[in-house]
């Protein structure tokens, strides 16, 4: 079990104020791990998506072992309503700011030998999705292969980059969809296991794959979605 512990290790995760992030933060805290909270809302704040900001961050935290990139926004608009300044916005989080604290983490972790970057992706990735969230989608589709191709370029830097796909889990980003009944028989019918994962489950697929335990695991996208891909 010592492969899953991270004592001496020290890890940013971004979006660590709710849900996912702070269930991620707060079980790597439990494995041994100093972690650097990064949120718009409290901890180190940070808008991911200005690099100034990202830059400044890093500077704080030092190097770290480990990034978690959670951060992340949705505009439930389709494509003819969604306006062009909410689509930058979701871009800008979701893809950029990923990108941009993936490589701060990446340039310091190169100068210390090595590292674990973790990435949040969606289901909505690898699927047109149930409902229509076009920026959200694209953004998510984005990460999966960067995530590829992050891992690829790092490799040579003893830097695994890996990512976790959730499928819907209950947290502020998703209330619309579990507070309306209707929507949420509808993706319960896409749930071939008939539960859906919390925020823990996803904590402990991020925790799995910053750990020594997956450090032959690079370029992966793992989903942790009850069944709703495998259809």
């Amino acid at each position: 079990m010592e492969l899953f512990e991270l004592k001496g290790k020290t890890a940013a995760v971004t979006g660590a104020a709710q849900g996912s992030g702070k269930a991620a933060a707060d079980l790597l805290e439990k494995a041994g791990a100093r972690v650097f909270r990064v949120d718009l809302e409290e901890g180190i704040r940070c808008d991911v998506s200005d690099e100034q900001q990202v830059e400044k961050t890093f500077k704080q935290t030092g190097p770290v072992d480990i990034l978690v990139n959670n951060a992340g926004i949705a505009v439930r608009k389709n494509a003819l309503d969604i306006t062009r300044e909410e689509w930058d916005r979701v871009i800008a989080v979701n893809q950029t700011g990923l990108f941009l604290c993936a490589r701060a983490a990446a340039r310091r972790m190169k100068e210390a030998g090595g590292g674990m970057i973790v990435n949040l992706a969606s289901i909505m990735g690898f699927s047109g999705g149930i409902y229509a969230n076009p920026a959200y989608q694209a953004s998510k589709g984005a990460v999966v292969n960067l995530t590829r191709a992050l891992a690829l370029e790092f490799a040579p830097m003893n830097i695994c980059v890996n990512a976790v796909a959730p499928t819907f889990v209950r947290t502020a980003l998703t209330e619309p969809v579990f507070s309306d009944p209707q929507k949420l028989a509808t993706v319960m019918q896409h749930t071939p296991l008939g539960r859906l994962p919390e925020t823990a489950d996803i904590a402990h697929a991020i925790l799995y794959l910053a750990s020594p335990a997956a450090r032959c695991i690079t370029g992966v996208t793992l989903p942790v979605d009850s069944g709703y891909l495998a259809r």
